[in-house]
């Protein structure tokens, strides 16, 4: 069922956005340049204005926020995401929005899977693996890649997968693409006509591979740090305008920007012209022949703004697409500089490989890369170099990144869901479950006949010391202290403040497990106070309750059920 409604959704998505570009190709009759400057801001306002005021949620980055939703709130995505990613970003992209349609589309294939499984009642790990049948369904569905579906599932979405697990996911990502094969045609996506592979390119592979790595770095780095930039403008209309402006502005000097480009990456790999003359005013640069790969050099460094200005102001769309029509044009311009080096190279091959390459290393998902470039053009003679170049690639990002483009802010603030069990239980436990507010409290300035009061009506081993405002100041060991509770002689005499000790260290609320476990280690405590940003006193966090919590998520995770 999943499976079926994700593809379902591909198909409308895919529909819907063609739809919006044909209603305005054929409405609109001004100059196809100021076309380029005009619409896509239009449709960024549009999708602002819709985001704001009737979704009311941020539905930007669809992968990551999926990721988000898997290792911190239980695998549940609220029910609009069913829709409003796929309204949103039809609008972005149908009215020339630089961005992809894939990431939506993951996201509500997502939100379809996670929203069934609420609906009947299943387990966390059930709405997870469905939450992954529906991603990997939405991504066999827009692409008619049921292979790449399950491995953009295994190597980005979900941290632990059992062979069991993968029935399902098979099964998902097979009716997404039969559903897709009914509407949309059994033709590959790309389908386009490759020279065959010949050995003696594999260097010239290889050094695609090192070229596309640092290609996927930059791509990488500069999409996050211009977010960063953006993002502090607060006011999202000033934002908006001047995204909308300086998107125009780059569509209008480079036309392919416009869009997904997925028309200029169809001309790329069939060896066709980009017909770019009388469209652009640098088009000049083509009468010299070294003008074509700097002018495709050109595109791909500033596809990454063009990318991030769409987002940024109002638009909703990802970074799949993109990444695919960036390794595109790197592909084309190392093959068109090789062959006016006096090389012999086959430029739609390149093109096709490069896809690989940058993909491979923006997603750090080298099989993903290597299958979904093979079913999207049938391109499987050329496994060989896509498997070469897509691990060189990825390698090479390896040495200089550790997280991809998805996973990397997610890294920074500690909930990213890894292969490794032990790091996942840490991420999926949350601090708040943990907490035990069983001790009875004491004022700081309390007596010691006052204590000996809460401990006679209490078995409870420590007593929290707080102050009048509720704010933790330090604990009664009931053991250490036990031979001045039996004192009586100094029960007027003595106060809290004269036997308390102060806590080896605080919890604080929404804290990290793995900090949590740190604390705990170098302590050697067996309980630790929970205070919040105000140091107002919350509980008590045992290293019993942690370890028990540990273990059973530890069998939740490793269980074949």
């Amino acid at each position: 069922m999943v499976g079926v409604l994700s593809g379902c959704a591909a198909v409308i998505l895919d529909w819907a956005i063609h739809t919006v570009k044909l209603l305005l190709n054929q409405d609109f009759h001004f100059s196809y340049d100021w076309q380029y400057l005009v619409l896509p801001g239009i449709g960024m306002l549009v999708s602002l204005v819709l985001v704001r005021y009737l979704i009311r949620d941020n539905i930007g980055h669809g992968v990551t926020k999926a990721l988000l939703a898997v290792s911190r709130n239980d695998s549940k995505i609220k029910p609009h995401n069913t829709w409003s990613s796929m309204l949103t970003s039809s609008i972005t992209i149908g009215f020339g929005g630089s961005v992809g349609a894939e990431a939506p589309i993951v996201y509500t294939g997502a939100a379809i899977g996670s929203n069934l499984g609420r609906i009947c009642g299943l387990s966390y790990r059930n709405i997870t693996l469905l939450l992954g049948c529906g991603a990997a369904g939405a991504v066999a569905g827009i692409f008619k890649a049921p292979l790449a579906g399950v491995l953009f599932t295994l190597e980005i979405l979900l941290f632990n997968v059992s062979m069991r697990s993968l029935l399902p996911l098979l099964l998902s990502t097979i009716s997404a693409t039969v559903i897709s094969y009914i509407f949309r045609g059994q033709t590959p996506i790309f389908a386009c006509t490759l020279t065959p592979f010949s050995m003696g390119n594999l260097p010239f592979y290889i050094v695609l591979g090192i070229v596309g790595g640092f290609g996927s770095l930059y791509f990488m780095r500069m999409t996050l740090r211009l977010e960063d930039r953006v993002g502090k403008i607060k006011n999202p209309y000033v934002r908006w305008a001047l995204c909308a402006g300086a998107l125009g502005l780059l569509i209008f000097l480079f036309p392919p920007l416009y869009g997904e480009g997925y028309d200029s990456l169809g001309a790329l790999l069939n060896g066709e012209d980009l017909a770019l003359e009388g469209r652009s005013v640098l088009s000049f640069l083509l009468d010299w022949k070294w003008g074509v790969p700097v002018l495709f050099a050109l595109i791909f460094f500033l596809k990454v703004f063009a990318m991030t200005a769409t987002n940024a102001g109002g638009g909703v769309g990802g970074t799949f697409g993109p990444t695919l029509f960036a390794g595109a044009i790197l592909g084309f311009v190392i093959a068109r500089c090789l062959n006016l080096l006096g090389f012999s190279v086959p430029e739609q091959n390149f093109v096709l490989v490069g896809m690989a390459a940058l993909m491979a290393g923006v997603m750090q998902a080298p099989m993903t890369a290597i299958f979904l470039i093979a079913e999207i053009s049938g391109g499987y003679d050329l496994l060989i170099p896509l498997i070469l170049t897509a691990t060189v690639a990825f390698g090479t990002v390896r040495v200089f990144e550790k997280y991809s483009i998805y996973t990397k802010r997610i890294a920074q603030s500690g909930d990213l869901l890894t292969h490794d069990s032990d790091q996942a239980v840490l991420t999926l436990l949350q601090t708040d479950t943990l907490i035990r507010d069983k001790y009875p409290r004491v004022q700081i300035d309390a007596t010691l006949r006052e204590v000996v009061e809460v401990v006679t009506g209490s078995d409870a081993a420590v007593l929290p010391v707080i102050d009048r405002q509720g704010r933790f100041q330090g604990m009664v060991d009931v053991a250490s202290t036990r031979r001045v509770l039996f004192d009586s002689a100094k029960y007027d005499k003595l106060h809290v403040y004269n036997i308390m000790e102060s806590a080896p260290d605080f919890i604080y609320a929404g804290e990290k497990m793995e900090s949590v476990m740190n604390k705990f280690e170098r302590t050697g405590a067996w309980r630790l106070p929970v205070i919040d940003a105000d140091r107002k006193y919350l509980g008590f966090i045992s290293k019993s309750r942690l370890l028990m919590a540990y273990r059973a998520e530890l069998k939740e995770i490793a269980s074949e059920d």
